[in-house]
Parts: structure tokens; C-alpha cells; sequence
């Protein structure tokens, strides 16, 4: 995407992720003797949202065991989504005496010491962290995650401590978080598809619905370049994941659509093809509906 095309956005993403229980809860965190990569989200940023989008689609059918293959293999692709930098009011909530947290879906309280907070990312092994409120001190431990530091060194470190093997996110987190960018998606797919045939109360009710679709805005800075340069400082997977999926949402020139058959998102290829996701899709939608079963 053209506005996005300067951003500070590079990610890291094991070779491996699987699932662990901890307290009665299930985390995706990296395999044992996985590997880390670094790269850049942006550069496959439209398929991952497209992908995202896929993982809880509104109507489909999956028993739960599916539900959690298909979500690590999202995990396995991009890497987990960043939440102990994407809930904070800022990714930098180490240098603060707490971490403070707009509301949201996840965590109830406003407030948090910056240790307590950090633990809930790292139930099965204690990240080697200490923190008070006039200094904070993380040991890092390997070549490899001191090399990775190195090269990131530039992130809040925050940020960084989110690439540590030891790493792990809330698999229903997970879940709920791909359901709300699916049902924002399906919101608005559904609300001009049937615009004609909806009263103004259920009109209303998919406004509102879409209101809920917000979050904390990403930092930038400009650098000054050839030109003075915006560049983007997205902190996290998930912020980046739902900027993007906004700008797509309201794109005139390229815009995110659903398919009228399968209910597939998908870029259209062409301006006057954008009702179906394949031309397979289009016929059996033409069969449908000529044996009147639209």
C-alpha cells in the first residue's frame, strides 16, 4: 500500500510455533529449537490480511481442532501478533512507573505494574527482567537473540522482548482478535451488498457495529532522506494488521471485497469484477440463482 510504503515494521517469526497449556489456558509460543526470522510484514501485508480474514470467516463451518490448526498455521506463516506492545497506550511502557491500557476486549484493568503485565506473556519460562521504577534491566541470552537485539536495537524494547523464544500469546486472544477484523470486514461487505434490502434500524445497528472497529493509532517520525520522509513506527503485528485492513476497507482504487457466492474476501483483479472471487464462483452463484436457490 502506497501510504505505508515507509515504515519501520520489521517482524520476526519462528520456524516453528506450537501449542502449550499453562493455568488452564492455551498459549501458541515457539517450538523448541525453532529458529527466528526476521522480515518485513509490509511487503506481504495484503495476502496477510486476506489470510486473516480467511481464519474465522463469518459462516464457516470448523470443529474446534480445525480452528486451532488453521490458527497456527496463520501463527506458523506470520509470526504471533505483538499484544504486549499493540494493548499499552505505548510500547515503551518500560520506562513508565505502570502500563496503561485502553479498554478493550482483552484485559479489564486500566492500569498495571510493568512486571505483572509482562509476566502474562511469558507463563511457561520468566523472561530475565527487572524492573523498578527508576531503571529497568534485560539480560539477553544466546548469539542468536543477541544478534537479533543488536539489529532492532532501535525497537522499544518492548518490542524486542515480544521475539524472545520464551515468548506467548493467549490462543482465544488470538481467535477473538481474527474474529473482530472478520466480522468489521463482514460488516461492511454485507451492508452495501444488502443495503437495498435492509430497513434503516438494521442499517443502523451495521453502523454501529463498525464503530467498534477502532484502536490505538501508529506512531511516526520523519527522516530526513532525500526529502523530509514520513516513516511509520508499527510496534506490533496487530496494528499493522488492522491499519492495513482499514485502508483496504476504503480504498476507491483497489478495494477489499467479498465474493456474492463463498463470501471469500478478495482484491478484485479488475473494476468490473469485483463481485466474485473466481469465475468458478460467479457460475455456480449464476446456477444458484437461476434455479431460483439465490
Amino acid at each position: 500500500m502506497e501510504i505505508f510504503k515507509n515504515t519501520s515494521a520489521m517482524w520476526v517469526r519462528y520456524s516453528d510455533y506450537i501449542y502449550k497449556n499453562s493455568g488452564g489456558e492455551l498459549y501458541i509460543t515457539p517450538a523448541p529449537k525453532a529458529t527466528p526470522e526476521l522480515y518485513d510484514p509490509m511487503k506481504v501485508m495484503e495476502q496477510m490480511v486476506l489470510d486473516a480474514l480467511e481464519v474465522c470467516k463469518i459462516g464457516k463451518k470448523n470443529s474446534a481442532e480445525n480452528e486451532q490448526e488453521e490458527t497456527l498455521d496463520f501463527v506458523r506463516k506470520y509470526g504471533l501478533l505483538g499484544f504486549m506492545t499493540a494493548l499499552p497506550t505505548t510500547p515503551r511502557f518500560v520506562d513508565y512507573d505502570s502500563v496503561y491500557i485502553p479498554k478493550n476486549e482483552f484485559i479489564k484493568d486500566e492500569t498495571m505494574e510493568v512486571d505483572k503485565f509482562v509476566s502474562m506473556f511469558f507463563p511457561f519460562e520468566k523472561l530475565d527482567f527487572v524492573w523498578n521504577k527508576n531503571s529497568s534491566v534485560w539480560n539477553v541470552s544466546g548469539k542468536e537473540m543477541a544478534a537479533l537485539a543488536l539489529v532492532l536495537r532501535n525497537n522499544p524494547l518492548a518490542v524486542n522482548m515480544t521475539f524472545q523464544p520464551n515468548y506467548a500469546e493467549r490462543y482465544d486472544w488470538i481467535r477473538k482478535q481474527l474474529k473482530s477484523w472478520s466480522f468489521s470486514f463482514f460488516s461492511c461487505f454485507l451492508y452495501y451488498n444488502d443495503y437495498e434490502k435492509l430497513d434503516e434500524t438494521e442499517r443502523e445497528l451495521y453502523r454501529k457495529g463498525m464503530t467498534a472497529f477502532d484502536g490505538i493509532a501508529p506512531t511516526y517520525h520523519i527522516s530526513l532522506l532525500e526529502k523530509p520522509t514520513l516513516i511509520w513506527n508499527f510496534h506490533s503485528l496487530l496494528l499493522a494488521v488492522q491499519m492495513c485492513l482499514s485502508f483496504m476497507l476504503t480504498d476507491e482504487t483497489k478495494p477489499l471485497r467479498g465474493c456474492k457466492h463463498c463470501a471469500t474476501a478478495f482484491i478484485p483483479t479488475h473494476p468490473n469484477n469485483d463481485s466474485f472471487c473466481s469465475p468458478q464462483c460467479k457460475n455456480r452463484f449464476n446456477v444458484y440463482k437461476s434455479r431460483g436457490k439465490k
